[in-house]
């Protein structure tokens, strides 16, 4: 069955999340609008979006649409997401969910209240790549667990980019945090015993408050220890999952683009092994479960309290660093 779309803004990232995953699974993009009208046209032109409208709201409104796309700047996701939820609209949200704990969970109260799903995009947990990684930790393969380490890095966006506005809830822990932060608590909840608890961190900052890079270290329940790593200053993008046991670990080589990388390896004393898990993309294995919750009812991995919950980690690691939340 066909979903029926309505994109949010004209953002960068909607090629790959949205635009991409519909055009293969069959659904449709019925709806656009932008700040910026021209650039809206742009966009349906250029991606065979049906029509583009005047508003966000009037896109959350357009009874053709029956879900919402929001890839808006960090500081819109919560406002426009509770836009949704008033209109009776499920929302597949770009992470982080919201500004900050607070936020999120007045978002996740709504929904809840309203019966309305908002699924925060984490789309990295969907791949075949990552989930044979959590299997392989909790089979026993590896070993007790030692060490779990999560590197992110990218090159440094351009001077004008919303990531290096604190107005707009920018910052390397909001942008590629929210990833590290919700590997680690994934591993803990599936693998680990329990929640991590985050024993330090240390910012770098850009400009007063807006963190360039943000490491975090974390400690498990049985004494597993972990690292994350986010870095909006590196030489070239790298986003790496490190999984360490007694008896050997698993390196995911790129959980947030396994499209062009779907390497898993498995060392131990003995042996090196390779698996590959497929190059679809994780943003259409996302939109699959995302749409076959809203048409048929099937369970979703994760909700809004685990949004809630992650923003709070967040918002627990800027204050280790010494930065007020967003």
């Amino acid at each position: 069955m066909t979903l029926r779309i309505g994109v949010l803004g004209a953002s960068r990232i909607a090629e790959k999340a949205i635009v991409g995953p519909a055009a293969e699974l069959g659904h449709r993009l019925v709806a656009v609008a932008a700040r910026d009208p021209q650039r809206a046209a742009a966009f349906a032109d250029k991606y065979g979006v049906e029509r583009v409208l005047d508003g966000y709201q009037a896109v959350i409104d357009d009874p053709e649409v029956d879900v919402i796309y929001n890839p808006l700047a960090n500081s819109l996701h919560a406002p426009w997401n509770l836009a949704a939820i008033a209109a009776g609209k499920p929302v597949l949200s770009e992470k982080p969910f919201a500004r900050n704990k607070s936020e999120a969970l007045s978002v996740a109260q709504a929904a809840e209240a309203a019966g309305i799903t908002v699924l925060e995009g984490f789309h990295y947990f969907f791949h075949p790549v990552t989930q044979r990684a959590f299997t392989l930790a909790a089979a026993g393969e590896l070993g007790a667990i030692t060490r779990v380490e999560v590197r992110m890095g990218m090159p440094a966006p351009g001077d004008a980019d919303p990531r290096w506005s604190l107005e707009l809830a920018g910052g390397a822990l909001m942008d590629l945090g929210c990833y590290g932060l919700h590997i680690m608590r994934s591993l803990g909840r599936l693998v680990l015993g329990g929640a991590p608890s985050i024993l330090s961190a240390r910012a770098e900052q850009r400009s007063p408050g807006v963190d360039a890079r943000c490491d975090v270290e974390l400690s498990f329940p049985g004494g597993t220890t972990g690292l994350a790593t986010h870095s909006m200053v590196a030489e070239a993008y790298s986003f790496t999952i490190r999984i360490v046991g007694t008896g050997g670990e698993a390196l995911v080589h790129d959980f947030i683009r396994p499209n062009d990388d779907d390497r898993l390896t498995v060392r131990s004393a003995a042996s090196e092994r390779v698996e590959r898990l497929g190059t679809r993309p994780s943003y259409t294995y996302q939109l699959q479960a995302f749409a076959d919750h809203v048409q048929n009812g099937a369970p979703l991995p994760f909700g809004t309290a685990d949004a809630v919950d992650n923003m709070a980690f967040v918002d627990a690691a800027y204050r280790a660093a010494g930065l007020e939340p967003r």
